[in-house]
C-alpha cells in the first residue's frame, strides 16, 4: 500500500536524465493556438448535431453547463502547470501531491482520453472529408468511409489522417505547432462565415419546444439518456482541450507566464465561439433537421440555400480538424513519454530523437493504435467514453489545487487561481455530476479500463517505478 502513496518532490520535478529532455521551443502563442486548436474542432464541426439529438434547442444551456465546469477546471490547471511546469499535465501533478497510485489512475485514465478523442475527431474530419469531396463530385466507395456498424469495411480516410499527423509530429514540436497556429486561423475565419449567414436567419420557432427533454437526464424508451444534462456529459468533449496545453509545460520557453496565458486565453476565447456558432445554429434550423447528419454546419448552410457558404465550411473543417487531432495527440505522446520516463511504463519508450526533440517511437505505436480505433469505432461512443478519462483528470487536479493549498500555502505561484475554495468545488461536483450523467455503458467501460490499470500497475508499475528504484524520477 505504501506504494500508492509515495510521492514525487515538486522541488525536483523539472529535473531529468539527458536523452529523456524535452527541448523548450514553445511561446505563448504556440500554446494559445494549440488550445483554440484542440478545444474548436469535433464540438462545433459534428458533436452539435448528436448533442442537439440529446437536449434540443436547450443544447445551448448544455454548452453554458459544460463551459462553467471547463473554466473552473482550467483555472486549476493553470495553478498547477505553473507550479510544476514539467509535461504530464494531470498525470505529473497528481504523482508530486496525491500519490503514485492515483497518479497510475490519472494516466491511465488520460491513456484512454487521448486516445480516444484522437480516434473521435479522425471519424468527424472522415465525415467532413467525404461531404466536402461529394460537393465537388467525387465519391468515395461506401466500404471505405465507414466501420463495420455503418455497414462499411473500414474508415479509411480516418485512418490515414492518423497516421499524417502522426509523421508531423515525429518531425519537430516547434514546425508543428506553427503549423496548427496557420490551421486555427482557417477554422475560426470558417466558423465567422458561418455565423454572418447563419445569425441573420435566427427565427424564435425553430426554438420550439425548448426543452423537449427535460433538464435532468432521463432515459427513453430506446434506452437512451437524454436532456440538457445528458447532452452536457457529451459536447463536455467540446470544451476540453486546453488540459492538452499543460502537458506543453516542459516544451514552453516561459513557463511561468505561458501557460496561464494560454490555457485561460483559450478558454475565454473558444467559449465566445461556441456561444455564437450554436446559437445560429439552432435559431436557423430546426434541430430535427441537423441532429443526425455528421456534418450540421455545412447541411445547415445548403439547406439557407448557401452552398459555396456550405463548400467553405466543410473545407475549412476538412483543413482545419487535423489541428484538434495534432493537439491531443501531442498531449497523448507526451503523457505516455513522462509515465515511460517515470518507470511505470516501459523505459525504453521515453527516448528522445536527438535530431527531431521528439519522442518517436511512442507516437508511432500511438498511431497505430488509434487509426486501429478509428477505422472501426462509431463517434458517439468514443466521445462519451474519451470524457470519462478526461472528467477523472479534471477531478485530480482540482484537488490537487485544494490539497496544495492547505498543504503548502506558502509555495509561490506564478498564477493564483481566484477564489480557489469556490472553484476547486465547483469542478470536483461539476465533473462528478457530468460522470454520473453519461451513458451506463460508458461509465461501466471506464471501470472496466481503470481495473485492467489498476491489475497492471500491481503486475508492473509499482515495481519498475524510478521512485521505487532511486528514490526520485
Amino acid at each position: 500500500m505504501s506504494s500508492w502513496l509515495r510521492r514525487k518532490d515538486i522541488d525536483r520535478i523539472t529535473v531529468h536524465e539527458e536523452g529523456r529532455r524535452l527541448a523548450r521551443t514553445l511561446g505563448w502563442p504556440h500554446l494559445v493556438a494549440l488550445g483554440i486548436g484542440a478545444i474548436v474542432g469535433t464540438g462545433i464541426y459534428t458533436l452539435v448535431g448528436v448533442a442537439a439529438n440529446l437536449a434540443g434547442p436547450a443544447v445551448l444551456l448544455s454548452f453554458l453547463v459544460a463551459g462553467v465546469v471547463c473554466a473552473c477546471a482550467a483555472l486549476a490547471y493553470a495553478e498547477m502547470s505553473t507550479m510544476m511546469p514539467a509535461a504530464g499535465s494531470a498525470y505529473t501533478y497528481s504523482y508530486a501531491v496525491l500519490g503514485e497510485g492515483i497518479a497510475w489512475i490519472v494516466g491511465w485514465s488520460l491513456i484512454l482520453e487521448y486516445s480516444l478523442v484522437v480516434s473521435a475527431v479522425a471519424v468527424g474530419w472522415s465525415g467532413s472529408a467525404v461531404e466536402f469531396l461529394h460537393g465537388l463530385g467525387v465519391a468515395l466507395p461506401p466500404s471505405l468511409v465507414a466501420g463495420p456498424h455503418a455497414g462499411g469495411l473500414v474508415n479509411l480516410p480516418a485512418v490515414l489522417i492518423v497516421f499524417a499527423v502522426a509523421g508531423l509530429l515525429m518531425l519537430g514540436t516547434r514546425e508543428s505547432a506553427t503549423l496548427n497556429a496557420a490551421l486555427v486561423v482557417i477554422k475560426v475565419l470558417a466558423l465567422g462565415v458561418f455565423v454572418a449567414i447563419a445569425l441573420p436567419r435566427f427565427d424564435t420557432a425553430n426554438l420550439q419546444p425548448f426543452m423537449p427533454y427535460g433538464f435532468t437526464e432521463s432515459t427513453g424508451p430506446d434506452g437512451v439518456k437524454r436532456g440538457v444534462m445528458a447532452a452536457a456529459a457529451i459536447i463536455f468533449f467540446a470544451f476540453y482541450g486546453f488540459d492538452a496545453i499543460s502537458t506543453a509545460a516542459e516544451e514552453a520557453k516561459n513557463p511561468g507566464r505561458d501557460l496561464s496565458i494560454g490555457i485561460v486565453g483559450s478558454m475565454v476565447g473558444c467559449t465566445l465561439i461556441y456561444v455564437l456558432v450554436a446559437l445560429a445554429a439552432v435559431g436557423a434550423m430546426h434541430y430535427t433537421a441537423f441532429a443526425q447528419s455528421p456534418a450540421p454546419l455545412a447541411l445547415i448552410m445548403r439547406e439557407l440555400g448557401q452552398g459555396a457558404a456550405a463548400k467553405i465550411v466543410a473545407g475549412a473543417a476538412v483543413v482545419a480538424l487535423p489541428t484538434v487531432l495534432l493537439a491531443f495527440f501531442y498531449g497523448q505522446s507526451r503523457v505516455f513519454f513522462v509515465m515511460s520516463r517515470d518507470g511505470l511504463l516501459p523505459r525504453s519508450l521515453s527516448k528522445v530523437n536527438t535530431r527531431t526533440g521528439t519522442p518517436v517511437a511512442i507516437t508511432l505505436f500511438t498511431a497505430v493504435i488509434v487509426a486501429a480505433l478509428a477505422g472501426v469505432a462509431r463517434l458517439d461512443e468514443i466521445a462519451a467514453l474519451a470524457n470519462a478519462g478526461t472528467l477523472a483528470a479534471f477531478v485530480a487536479v482540482a484537488a490537487c489545487l485544494l490539497v496544495l493549498r492547505r498543504r503548502d500555502p506558502a509555495r509561490p505561484r506564478v498564477f493564483r487561481t481566484p477564489a480557489a475554495w469556490v472553484v476547486g468545488p465547483v469542478a470536483i461536483v461539476g465533473c462528478v455530476y457530468l460522470f454520473v450523467s453519461l451513458p451506463h455503458r460508458t461509465q461501466l467501460w471506464f471501470l472496466v479500463w481503470n481495473a485492467v490499470g489498476v491489475v497492471v500497475y500491481l503486475a508492473y508499475a509499482r515495481r519498475n517505478s524510478q521512485l521505487a528504484k532511486t528514490g526520485h524520477a
